[in-house]
């Protein structure tokens, strides 16, 4: 397994959940329909970003917008390098 490193000043590396496979009814979504997940774990984090403390930390749940961040394949697994901005909420348990 490759060693994931830190993302640069005010970047956060996010590992997507699993699109949903079915709806709340049992209906079964194919994969041709899933939606893009927006909701995703915090993997890493970088520096801050000049005054801009982080605000998120390693293991926040978050949500972020439909188009947000780049996609990355490391070990077969999938992740997105987005700026902590893109993030719309944090999830709160």
């Amino acid at each position: 397994m490759a060693k994931i490193g830190r993302p640069m000043s005010g970047k956060v590396l996010v590992q997507p959940q699993e699109a949903e496979q079915k709806t709340s009814s049992g209906i079964i979504i194919p994969d041709s329909a899933q939606e893009k997940p927006q909701r995703g774990k915090i993997i890493a984090i970088g520096n801050q970003k000049g005054d801009e403390p982080m605000e998120v930390k390693v293991g926040d749940i978050v949500l972020y917008g439909k188009y947000s961040g780049t996609e990355l394949k490391i070990d077969d697994k999938d992740f997105l390098i987005m700026n902590q901005a893109d993030i719309l909420l944090v999830v709160e348990e």
